[in-house]
């Protein structure tokens, strides 16, 4: 009887391993989500009135990030870092697509998003969409935002959310980075999806 159950307990233990070991979800630096969520295909227009939809592209992850032009802080230490992340991945940088979406379409045109963007590096993409377009986007993300008037030279600043979201090439939100995340844990990540 003692054999049976030492037997039954060894096939117990591989079958747990054999299983772990067949399991081939990379493990993030960032906060995984487990299991990835499915996030849905959004299209904006470019400044030169072509489409861009963000959605499954095979062989190309989406690093994806909401804030705003006028931003004094947030925005330009996010997309500073994602040109050390750019720099860190070499050539493989080239089939990661790094968006900035605005959620100041007020004041941030297309052209204007576009434009803050590139001045960073001009691979990255800036977004600005219609107001039904970017709540969409930002409701399935669960961005948030918010007007505070009176609080600059230009005008207002708009609170948002500050996290930037990896989206593996079949669309599905695998990791997030909370602001102050260290760009290396962002760079690893990536690499990890591009092999």
């Amino acid at each position: 009887m003692q054999h049976v159950r030492g037997v039954a307990a060894r096939a117990a233990l591989l079958s747990g391993l054999l299983f772990a070991a067949c399991d081939s979800r990379p493990t993030f630096e960032g906060m995984a989500m487990d299991p990835p969520r499915d996030m849905p295909s959004v299209t904006f227009r470019l400044p030169d009135s072509t489409a861009l939809t963000l959605g499954p592209e095979p062989g190309r992850p989406l690093v994806l990030f909401f804030g705003y032009t006028h931003c004094p802080d947030v925005c330009p230490t996010t997309l500073a870092d994602w040109k050390r992340v750019k720099a860190k991945l070499g050539a493989r940088a080239a089939a990661v697509r790094f968006v900035f979406v605005s959620v100041d379409p007020e004041r941030d045109t297309p052209a204007v998003a576009q434009r803050y963007a590139r001045q960073y590096d001009t691979s990255f993409i800036g977004l600005s969409g219609d107001a039904p377009t970017t709540a969409r986007l930002m409701e399935a993300y669960g961005v948030a935002s918010a007007k505070e008037e009176g609080t600059a030279a230009s005008g207002y600043l708009v609170s948002h959310s500050s996290q930037v979201f990896l989206v593996n090439d079949a669309g599905q939100l695998v990791a997030l980075y909370p602001f102050g995340t260290r760009w290396e844990a962002l760079a690893a990540d990536l690499s990890h999806l591009l092999k």
